[in-house]
C-alpha cells in the first residue's frame, strides 16, 4: 500500500495516514502509538485546551496555566474555610440568630461590595491593561487579605457586619482587577484571533480545579469544624502556596507589547550599552517588577491637557521652539515631577511611542546625569549650540526638552526597527494614554472650528 496523505489535528495529536490499496480504495490508519494513552490525552486536550494548541497560543501559555491552576486550587480551599467562618458569623448554629438579621447582614455586605466595584473600576480601570501582571498579583494578595478578615470575623460578633462589609469591598476589587487582567492576559495568549476559545477553555480548567477543591473541601470541613488551630494552619499553608503560585504565574508571562515600565527598561539598556543592545521581550519581562511600580524620578503624563503644559503665551512659545515633532508637544515640570505630553488629534501609535521615547530619555538623563550630553559629544557635536537660540529660554528644563527631542529624532527610526526585529509589537501599545487630544497653532485657530473642519 502507498501512503498518499498524512495529516494531524495539531502538532500534539497522533498523525493519520491515508493509504491507497491495490483495488483503488483509500483507507485511513493512525501511526504507531500507545492508542489508549494517546486517545485519553487527545480527549483531554480537546476538552481543556484551546483548539490548535500549542500553535494557537503564546509560548508562555502552558507554564502560566499550570501555576494558575495551582493558585486557583489553593484559593478555593481557603475560600471554603472563610465560608464556614462567615456562616458561623451570621448565626448558623445559633438558636438566638434570626433569618432577617442574617439577610440584612448579607445584603449590606453585597451592597458595599457593589459600591466598591464601581468606585475601583472608575478610579483604576484604565491602568489595568497597562500593568496587567502587577494588578493580577495585587488582586490575589487582596483576595487573601479578604479571606483572612472573614476568618477572624466570628471573633468579633458585635462588629461582624462592619467586618463583612470590608471583606465585601475587598472582594469586589478583586473581582474587577482579577477579571480585567484575566481578559488582558487572555488577549496576549490568543494568537489566532481565538480569544473566546482561550477564555472558554480557561473557564473549563478553572471549573475542573474548583470541582477538585470542592471534594477536598468536603473532606476537610468536618476536620476543621471547632478546631481553630487546624483552620489557621491550613489557611497559612494554602495562602503561602497561593501567593507563590501567583508570583510564578505572572513572572512567567512574556508580554511583547510596550508599557511604561518595559519601555524604560529597554531604553535604559539601549542607552547605557551605546545603542547596541535591544532587550528581547523575555529579557525585559524578566526585569519588570510585579510587586511594585518601577521606581522612576519623573512620571509621564501621556495625553495631558493643554492647560497642564501651557499656562501663558510664553509657555506656548517655549513648547514650539523646543519641539521637533508636529504631532506632540512635551514639557518638563520639575516642581510636580511630571513630564506632560500634549498629543495632537492626528497622532498615531508611532507618534505616541516616539513621545514616550523622548520622555524616557529625559528620565534616564535624570537618573544618570550626562546621558544626553554624552550622546552629542560622541558624535563630535556640541549640545550647547542647539540651545542658544533667541526663542529658547535659559531654563535648564527646556534645554533638556530641546536636546532630548533632537536625540529622539535621530535615534528613534533605528530603535523602532530593532524593536520589531527583536520580537516587539509596536502596532499598538499599553503606555497608558489619556484621551485628551488637541489642535494648536501659533497664529491662532478660528472660533467655532472643529477637529474635522481643521
Amino acid at each position: 500500500m502507498t501512503v498518499v496523505c498524512r495529516e494531524s489535528y495539531s502538532s500534539q495529536s497522533v498523525p493519520l495516514s491515508y493509504r491507497r490499496n491495490q483495488d483503488g480504495t483509500i483507507e485511513v490508519s493512525k501511526e504507531e502509538s500507545n492508542h489508549a494513552f494517546s486517545s485519553l490525552a487527545q480527549t483531554f486536550r480537546t476538552v481543556f485546551l484551546p483548539q490548535g494548541y500549542p500553535e494557537s497560543v503564546s509560548e508562555d501559555y502552558l507554564a502560566y496555566q499550570i501555576w494558575d491552576t495551582i493558585q486557583a486550587f489553593c484559593s478555593s480551599i481557603t475560600g471554603t474555610l472563610a465560608t464556614q467562618a462567615m456562616l458561623k458569623g451570621v448565626g448558623v448554629g445559633d438558636v438566638t440568630a434570626t433569618a432577617a438579621a442574617a439577610t440584612i447582614t448579607w445584603l449590606l455586605k453585597d451592597g458595599t461590595g457593589m459600591c466598591g466595584r464601581i468606585v475601583f473600576a472608575w478610579y483604576q480601570g484604565s491602568s489595568l491593561d497597562c500593568d496587567a501582571k502587577r494588578w493580577r498579583l495585587f488582586a490575589d494578595i487582596l483576595n487573601d487579605a479578604a479571606i483572612c478578615i472573614e476568618l477572624i470575623s466570628p471573633l468579633f460578633p458585635y462588629y461582624f457586619t462592619a467586618i463583612a462589609c470590608v471583606s465585601g469591598v475587598l472582594k469586589s476589587i478583586v473581582g474587577v482587577a482579577g477579571g480585567a487582567t484575566r481578559a488582558a492576559l487572555t488577549l496576549h495568549q490568543a494568537r489566532r484571533n481565538n480569544m473566546a476559545d482561550v477564555s472558554a477553555k480557561d473557564g473549563s480548567q478553572e471549573t475542573l480545579v474548583n470541582l477538585a477543591a470542592l471534594v477536598v473541601g468536603l473532606l476537610i470541613t468536618p476536620m476543621v469544624s471547632g478546631n481553630p488551630l487546624l483552620t489557621w494552619f491550613l489557611f497559612f499553608l494554602f495562602t503561602f502556596f497561593h501567593l507563590y503560585a501567583n508570583y510564578r504565574a505572572v513572572t512567567c508571562v512574556v508580554m511583547n507589547t510596550l508599557n511604561q515600565a518595559r519601555l524604560h527598561i529597554i531604553l535604559k539598556e539601549y542607552l547605557t550599552t551605546g545603542f547596541l543592545h535591544i532587550l528581547s521581550p523575555a529579557e525585559a519581562n524578566a526585569r519588570e517588577p510585579v510587586l511594585r511600580r518601577l521606581p522612576r524620578p519623573l512620571e509621564v503624563n501621556l495625553g495631558a491637557q493643554f492647560g497642564q503644559l501651557c499656562k501663558k503665551w510664553s509657555d506656548m512659545e517655549q513648547c514650539a521652539s523646543s519641539s521637533s515633532n508636529e504631532k506632540y508637544w512635551l514639557g518638563l515640570d520639575r516642581r510636580t515631577g511630571f513630564i506632560n505630553i500634549l498629543l495632537h488629534h492626528d497622532c498615531t501609535s508611532q507618534d505616541i511611542i516616539k513621545a514616550c521615547f523622548q520622555a524616557e530619555i529625559i528620565i534616564i538623563n535624570t537618573e544618570n546625569e550626562g546621558v544626553i550630553s554624552q550622546y552629542f559629544y560622541s558624535r563630535g557635536d556640541d549640545p550647547d549650540r542647539y540651545t542658544k537660540g533667541d526663542q529658547l529660554p535659559a531654563d535648564a528644563s527646556w534645554k533638556v526638552v530641546r536636546l532630548s527631542g533632537l536625540m529622539a529624532e535621530s535615534l528613534y527610526p533605528n530603535f523602532a526597527l530593532e524593536l520589531r526585529n527583536t520580537g516587539w509589537v509596536i502596532g499598538h501599545t499599553l503606555l497608558g494614554t489619556n484621551e485628551w487630544r488637541a489642535e494648536w497653532s501659533m497664529s491662532g485657530i478660528p472660533e467655532g472650528k472643529s477637529f474635522k473642519s481643521l
